[in-house]
């Protein structure tokens, strides 16, 4: 491989040929301001930059400033990424954002994590020499996301993450000039248009252009009302990266101090999300045996691959895109839609509180989680079975608002019955998580041996496309993982053409599974935070006495006190769903 000498700010270095100036500087520790760069590279996506400018540096010999993070790297470069020229041109580059940006930064959702608010700082602008005409767009309100236009700055990294990473196709720049914006086609609103709210544009929108939709208040004024009893469910996703908006390192396991924090919030009972992942494991493992033991009986018209249906984006994803093949996912709802409705159901009857007055908040790493909450069929008589989703983030900033000193909390438990977890369903946070956690059970299920391998290695990784082979005691059961909504087209269309090997796959929209997920702590595609995050993950799962869903006592409890076995008619009303045709 050839390499390239060059020196940066009067440092030496070799680089390999290819790198860019961006890469080259932050190799060697040194700072060179960006807006529309992202580091994608670990997603094989190739990220097209330079549309902001903001990272020019100077180059020996060369007449203009070159945008570092488009710009390779050539032997004998002489790069100077501070000079006063190219200080000067980044100064007036975002002064000229600055002058057609909203100066609300005192009630934007995005103050104090904004990109364009924190390079200014860093480039010592406090003043805009640049007076003229702004341009005002309508806000679009969806269910999961808002789009405030007036605060994008065309980066263009949400189109990036829309139709690279994910495919989806929705967000694209329209018009020309001074009229130029992000937007669904024909500028039709989010809720009009095949968008699934995964959120990957709300993650790396460097303003407030794309938030999730603020649901705190609500919350706040449901604790607030003496007459409502307020629960809470956490994903497994969250106990792995809420530590990080305290700063606390990446991969820091929150478990026990969030607990604590949401009882010091003033829940009447604190409950984890993960129980119902056990409790998803059951159905959606019973509904893979059953599938596939008529296939090998002879059965040729069952509907196999089965797709796992835990992911609200991957749900809308395909009933937009492949909705002749809505009738091959599982038709088990989510963790958090089971948790609702059991909650809401058996709970409500133990705890003797009327349905109305009993109020379910999640905590989810996720954005879609807000859009499925509203979902006509999660509602009975119209109230809903889980009422408010938060993200991680909003978790955080209602802590902060509580003045409770997160990080010096003591460790405590989760409250039962429906705190009580295993390993199994911990891992549900992660890529690969899923179908590791329904073959523990379905192995033993289907074979009647106990299994003593419990660390599925060959399910495990960060690739975006993962295949593996299980053997069920001589029946070989070949499953199939992607991560990423671009990686799940590729696997439909091949089940589309009649060409998938597979018996089961497992489908998240996000990269790196819900560790990723758009309602996270910002992390603009830093794969090595994913990775931690993955790892504490692991790390909990490895910790717990109990590592099979159906070993859960608690899952035990609630088949045999209200649904019956699994797949039974009442647990097939309560935990089950339909999909739609949504082209």
């Amino acid at each position: 491989m050839e390499m390239i000498n060059l020196t940066i700010d009067n440092k030496s270095l070799v680089v390999k040929k290819g790198t860019t100036l961006l890469e080259a500087a932050s190799s060697i520790g040194i700072d060179v301001p960006t807006l529309c760069h992202m580091h994608l590279h670990d997603m094989n996506i190739e990220n097209k930059p330079g549309g902001c400018r903001v990272c020019v540096v100077e180059v020996k010999g060369r007449r203009n400033l070159a945008p570092a993070c488009c710009t390779e790297v050539a032997d004998g470069m002489e790069i100077s990424t501070h000079s006063m020229r190219a200080v000067n041109a980044r100064r007036t580059i975002v002064e000229l954002i600055l002058s057609d940006h909203p100066a609300d930064c005192l009630i934007c959702a995005k103050s104090g994590k904004c990109d364009l608010q924190n390079i200014a700082h860093h480039l010592g602008i406090r003043e805009i020499h640049y007076q003229g005409e702004q341009s005002h767009y309508r806000e679009d309100t969806s269910p999961a996301i808002i789009r405030e236009i007036d605060k994008c700055i065309l980066c263009r990294r949400c189109e990036t993450m829309c139709n690279e990473v994910q495919t989806v196709g929705v967000l694209s720049t329209i018009n020309r000039g001074f009229e130029a914006v992000v937007s669904p086609a024909f500028e039709m609103n989010l809720d009009h248009s095949s968008c699934t709210y995964c959120g990957q544009c709300v993650a790396v929108c460097p303003t407030a252009a794309l938030t999730e939709v603020d649901e705190t208040g609500a919350v706040i004024r449901a604790l607030s009302d003496p007459t409502k009893t307020v629960i809470v469910q956490t994903a497994p996703a969250v106990r792995a990266a809420l530590g990080e908006e305290f700063g606390m390192e990446a991969g820091s396991l929150v478990t026990g101090k969030m607990a604590a924090a949401l009882r010091r919030l003033g829940f009447d009972h604190v409950f984890d999300t993960d129980f119902a992942a056990d409790l998803t494991i059951m159905e959606e493992g019973t509904e893979l045996l059953g599938r596939l033991n008529k296939y090998l009986a002879g059965d040729k018209e069952v509907k196999l691959p089965i797709l796992t249906s835990c992911c609200p984006a991957w749900v809308k994803f395909f009933e937009h895109h492949f909705p002749g093949m809505k009738d091959i996912p599982s038709t088990a709802r989510s963790p958090q839609q089971m948790f609702g409705a059991i909650a809401k159901t058996y709970l409500a009857e133990k705890m003797a509180v009327k349905r109305e007055d009993l109020v379910v908040v999640s905590i989810m790493p996720c954005v879609a989680k807000k859009y499925e909450s509203s979902r006509d069929e999660f509602a009975v008589d119209g109230n809903p079975d889980v009422d408010y989703a938060l993200t991680t983030r909003e978790l955080a900033q209602i802590i902060n608002l509580a003045n409770i000193d997160f990080k010096s909390l003591p460790d405590e438990e989760f409250d039962n019955p429906m705190g009580e977890s295993t390993g199994a369903s911990v891992i549900f946070g992660t890529t690969g998580g899923v179908i590791e956690a329904a073959v523990r059970t379905a192995y033993e299920v289907q074979t009647g041996k106990t299994l003593e391998r419990l660390d599925f290695e060959e399910l495990r990784g960060m690739e975006g496309l993962r295949k593996a082979t299980i053997d069920f005691d001589g029946l070989p059961i070949n499953i199939g993982i992607a991560h990423g909504l671009g990686n799940a087209r590729k696997l439909l269309e091949e089940i589309k053409a009649g060409n998938s090997e597979f018996h089961a796959i497992e489908i998240m929209s996000c990269p790196g599974g819900c560790i990723g997920g758009g309602g996270q702590p910002y992390h603009h595609g830093d794969v090595e935070i994913l990775k931690k995050r993955q790892k504490a993950i692991y790390a909990e799962d490895k910790n717990k006495s109990i590592r099979k869903s159906h070993e859960n006592p608690y899952i035990k409890k609630l088949y045999d006190e209200f649904l019956g076995e699994p797949m039974s008619e009442k647990a097939h009303h309560l935990l089950h769903t339909e999909y739609f045709d949504r082209s």
